[in-house]
């Protein structure tokens, strides 16, 4: 069969799944079965079904199957009844009421200084000096203080990502990252041609060990990894394992790329301050702010700091003036700090919350992060049980979603804590306690 027919047939697929009529964690017929049906070879089969896991649209389990994938494709009908609000587990913005009046106010501000009208004119991804050297102020930590001039600024947090990736890796290169790694960076480096290689984990983050075994393999081109707050397991690395890890970098000698977004929720060193000329920082101002006001902040060593620029201004990844404007307003203000230190405790009570809420199952994850990782009993699959909560009208997030090679994901699922309110977040994990303990038969009847 031509590559035309077994791309059709995944279109069709793709259809059925992105309108609902192949519901979230559905499995889809033995490939045998399904090419019997569909009257082709088993080999083309086999490609559209490869076809649909490319897309992102499917997941392999080895020995379990296929099944559609849950957050993957956006539904054109809901899974609830339209009366039922779903909560939202799966998406990580807080936003503390309170605060947005404050943040109205800075806007307002900054439309009627004089910097708004040099905030509508173009701007690259270095900024302004001014811009460099207030960002630096605002990133600096104990033990660590980055240069001004390896300061760049990328529309937000994941083109900052795709400009750092772009930078150190060419198509067909390999990036070493955590077996579980942020998904946005899954979709990045494949748009990039890159190769995602995953690296062990353990209760503390990456192994050193194995990021060295790795790379003797075959040589990787940059490591990404999240020391702090690891989404989506929630495992913060320790002084020791950071030194470890910062050890086995230096002695393999490549970059790395520490993706420091959660880290305002803690006041761990980064792992930069370790070894500054060899690792990039990332972050973002979305999670401290909001998500519609963000900005993408790279710090990155003068020996990289010009790759960098040079791959943020040509994958048009570099900010919009106002933007910047906004959040550099925003790094000097003072009641900055009033809100982070807000979200610090509203994280910690959510995780109070959702763990007393859970009791006495077991959870995974730093006490201090707006998400917590839920394994589940083998009665349970983590689509079936993703699908099932979102019927229920509560949406989270599976494994599969975080997992670098499918097939490979460990069965659970991560509770993302910042959206509902106290009372709707309790009420919300105390059902999904509820369907664990039922389990899939009862929820099925």
């Amino acid at each position: 069969m031509s590559n035309i027919d077994y791309m059709a047939i995944a279109d069709r697929l793709a259809a059925d799944i992105v309108s609902g009529r192949m519901r979230q964690g559905e499995r889809l017929k033995p490939q045998r079965i399904f090419a019997y049906e569909a009257g082709i070879a088993v080999s083309t089969a086999s490609r559209v079904y490869s076809e649909l896991i490319r897309r992102g649209l499917v997941v392999g389990e080895v020995g379990r199957g296929t099944y559609v994938r849950s957050g993957a494709p956006p539904l054109a009908t809901p899974l609830v009844e339209p009366t039922a609000a779903p909560v939202d587990l799966e998406l990580i913005f807080p936003v503390l009421p309170e605060h947005t009046g404050l943040l109205a106010e800075s806007l307002g501000a900054l439309c009627g200084s004089p910097g708004f009208v040099e905030a509508l004119r173009p701007v690259g991804a270095a900024g302004t000096p001014k811009a460099r050297q207030d960002a630096a102020q605002f990133l600096t930590r104990p033990g660590w203080e980055p240069d001004p001039e390896g300061i760049l600024f990328a529309g937000n947090g994941r083109q900052a990502i795709a400009g750092v990736f772009s930078a150190l890796a060419k198509p067909g290169d390999r990036i070493g990252v955590e077996a579980l790694t942020y998904p946005v960076a899954k979709g990045v480096a494949q748009r990039l041609g890159i190769s995602l290689v995953p690296i062990e984990m353990d209760g503390e983050g990456m192994r050193p060990e194995a990021l060295a075994a790795a790379h003797a393999t075959t040589p990787l081109s940059a490591v990404y990894l999240q020391p702090s707050l690891h989404s989506p397991t929630g495992v913060t690395m320790s002084p020791a394992r950071r030194q470890a890890m910062a050890d086995v970098i230096s002695r393999l000698g490549i970059p790395a790329i520490e993706d420091g977004v959660y880290a305002f929720l803690v006041d761990d060193p980064p792992l930069v301050s370790l070894l500054p000329d060899q690792i990039i920082l990332i972050d973002s101002m979305s999670k401290r702010l909001a998500p519609g006001l963000t900005l993408g902040l790279v710090a990155a060593p003068r020996g990289l700091s010009s790759r960098v620029a040079n791959a943020l201004r040509s994958g048009a990844w570099s900010p919009a003036g106002l933007p910047l404007a906004a959040a550099i307003t925003w790094m000097k203000d003072t009641r900055m700090a009033k809100i982070i230190a807000a979200k610090r405790a509203d994280a910690q009570l959510r995780q109070r919350l959702a763990r007393a809420a859970l009791q006495p199952m077991e959870v995974n994850g730093d006490p201090r992060a707006y998400h917590l990782w839920l394994p589940l009993p083998e009665t349970w699959r983590a689509e079936g049980f993703v699908a099932e909560a979102l019927r229920q009208g509560i949406a989270l997030t599976p494994g599969s979603a975080f997992a670098v090679t499918s097939g490979h994901a460990p069965n659970g699922v991560r509770l993302a804590l910042a959206a509902p309110a106290p009372a709707d977040l309790v009420e919300a994990v105390r059902r999904l306690r509820s369907l664990i303990e039922t389990g899939p038969q009862a929820a099925a009847e």
